[in-house]
């Protein structure tokens, strides 16, 4: 299996090459490959991997869940003939952790971050008949320190940790573009002035070219503007709903994008030298707005309430990389069918085939990058640094809501009384909006929050349906912002020592997790329950208390699939129901106005 789709919807041009598939691959327990000159004659490389599937999978043809830090990869390569007057970038969708490429013997670049993707100018390494790339990587399976998210610093999975995924798990692949060429480009909607906020950066020399942008939506060209370049950095706003009551979304959603009507609006963009063509991509963005008002979250100036569904990004064939780019729209489209309008993407920063699919099928999502579970100065500057490129990257995409730079205190263990570690939440908070103006960002989702534009937490506390004084409890804590406030449902307060709720939407979000052994995969979950009708019963009962509560605005059901030994999710790991998707619908759906908060009498 291969993975053939192009890997960078949000600037996609039409001369790339995928490398994806069959490459040499050994395991170098001793650190001993750069001695040996592996990087200069990769042949020494025993072993085959299947691309760009991790050494633990199945898919990759390997299938060794056992820690080896340190392994190698090499395949050789053609560049396409009319390729030889441009440059040659060379792409990673993501290595985790450490890699340092090669080309042709040469080191071209080193990168550091598991969850982002990466890029070197290749074209002064390649002789131009039969080239080889080679990739060194490290990913140190026990150190704690690094955004490791899930994956476990143990050999055996257990409990909520998972598989590791070392090396190459995201597609590689090249791409031809002129010495003069737009290097990046940034849609910022704004549909209080019906405008879109371009900028954009020209690599090369820019002087005399010109930047040309034709805007469809649904198929009809309703924008096209031309800017002659006098400098690298240049930024133009185009109206785009040009005084029209109809296209505003104050009846309706008009021209908005929502997870109901998720529009796009679709971009060419030619860079010119006179009649020259030098560059050509395709983007897209939708007008969207989020933001806070009176305890409520808002989309498009209207109060939304969000039922997200948590997605850990996992699957039994791949583990963090999807088997094809159809089980992304798979997930999404399941979700949907159950009533979710969104997700909240559980420690992955996701490929973005799976942002492409959420932006066009419409579902909310709640970008989270992989955290580290110890602190330490090294662990700050490693998430830091990894945030910047993930926000770098995924800006456009419209289906982003907000982001999640902590989660359940992982990496700031001390965070309730400690200084440093309230200042790294703090600093997380305020690096993420100084970056993203246009996004919530959620300090530290579940407990000792710090400052957050929603009050995220977690409550497991629901008990089974045989254990009436915990639904009571449950129900009670969730009845009132005092109730949610007070309670410490993982004996952990709500807000870190020093810092306390100041009006922000208060969000259930994570809870449930109902285990139910489907078939003879053995597992656990919060509660457990024998078949498909106490699946629905118990289901029902914990989402009938958070559906009562006068405070909750919004959820994350825990969730989506089952993950390897968890089997808590609403569909199991290969993705078949666990029972009929449309009776969870049915529950999701019957008790909640889409406007208006209010306890509702459920029989």
């Amino acid at each position: 299996m291969m993975r053939h789709e192009y890997p960078r919807p949000q600037l996609k041009r039409n001369d790339w090459l995928n490398l994806n598939g069959e490459w040499q691959f050994d395991f170098d327990d001793q650190n001993q490959g750069t001695k040996l000159g592996w990087h200069k004659n990769p042949s020494q490389l025993t072993r085959k991997i299947n691309v760009p599937f991790a050494y633990q999978t199945q898919l990759s043809g390997i299938d060794d869940p056992s820690f080896h830090d340190w392994v190698w990869y090499s395949r050789n390569f053609t560049v396409p003939s009319n390729w030889e007057s441009k440059r040659i970038i060379l792409h990673f969708g993501a290595v985790d952790y450490r890699a340092w490429v090669y080309v042709n013997g040469d080191l071209v670049g080193f990168h550091e971050g598991g969850g982002v993707s990466f890029s070197f100018d290749v074209t002064d390494y390649l002789n131009w008949t039969n080239e080889t790339v080679t990739v060194k990587v490290e990913d140190p399976s026990t150190d704690e320190t690094i955004p490791r998210g899930k994956q476990f610093w143990q050999e055996k999975s257990e409990s909520i940790w998972y598989t590791r995924t070392t090396g190459i798990w995201q597609t590689v692949w090249l791409e031809s573009v002129n010495s003069t060429h737009l290097s990046n480009i940034k849609f910022t909607p704004n549909i209080d002035l019906g405008e879109i906020q371009i900028e954009f950066e020209v690599e090369g020399d820019y002087a005399g070219k010109q930047f040309e942008i034709e805007i469809t939506f649904q198929n009809e060209i309703i924008a096209n503007d031309i800017i002659f370049l006098y400098e690298k950095y240049n930024k133009r706003s185009i109206d785009l709903f040009n005084n029209k009551i109809f296209r505003t979304g104050y009846h309706h959603d008009g021209w908005c994008w929502t997870p109901e009507n998720p529009n796009l609006f679709n971009c060419k963009i030619n860079l010119k030298k006179d009649s020259l063509l030098i560059d050509e991509v395709h983007s897209y963005f939708g007008m969207r707005k989020v933001h806070t008002e009176n305890g409520m979250f808002y989309l498009n100036n209207k109060p939304y309430y969000q039922k997200l569904v948590l997605d850990q990004g996992y699957w039994p064939e791949g583990l963090l990389t999807a088997p094809s780019d159809q089980a992304f729209k798979l997930d999404i489209e399941l979700s949907k069918e159950m009533g979710f309008n969104g997700c909240r993407k559980h420690q992955k920063i996701e490929d973005p085939r799976f942002l492409y699919w959420a932006d066009h099928l419409g579902f909310l999502v709640w970008g989270e990058c992989a955290s580290a579970i110890s602190y330490s100065e090294k662990a700050a500057a490693r998430l830091t640094g990894e945030w910047i490129e993930v926000i770098e990257r995924d800006y456009n995409h419209p289906s982003i809501v907000a982001w999640v730079p902590l989660n359940e205190s992982w990496g700031i263990p001390n965070v309730r009384s400690n200084k440093q570690q309230q200042n790294h939440s703090l600093a997380m908070y305020h690096l993420v909006k100084s970056l993203d103006t246009t996004r919530l960002v959620i300090s530290n989702d579940g407990w000792e929050l710090t400052k957050t534009d929603i009050c995220a937490v977690h409550n497991y506390n629901h008990g089974s349906n045989k254990e009436v004084g915990k639904q009571e409890l449950f129900k009670q804590s969730l009845f009132s912002s005092k109730d949610i406030l007070q309670s410490q449902p993982a004996k952990r307060k709500i807000y870190a020592n020093g810092f306390e709720y100041t009006g922000e939407p208060i969000m259930l979000t994570e809870f449930g997790g109902i285990g139910y052994k489907f078939g003879e995969d053995a597992g656990w979950g919060y509660t457990s329950v024998g078949g498909p009708e106490e699946f629905l019963l118990d289901y029902k009962r914990i989402m009938k208390h958070v559906y009562s509560s006068k405070i909750l605005h919004g959820y994350c059901y825990t969730q989506l699939t089952d993950v390897e030994q968890e089997i808590n999710g609403l569909l199991t790991y290969d993705r078949k129901p666990k029972c009929d998707l449309k009776e969870i619908k049915k529950i999701n759906c019957q008790w909640h106005s889409d406007t208006i908060l209010e306890a509702v009498n459920i029989e």
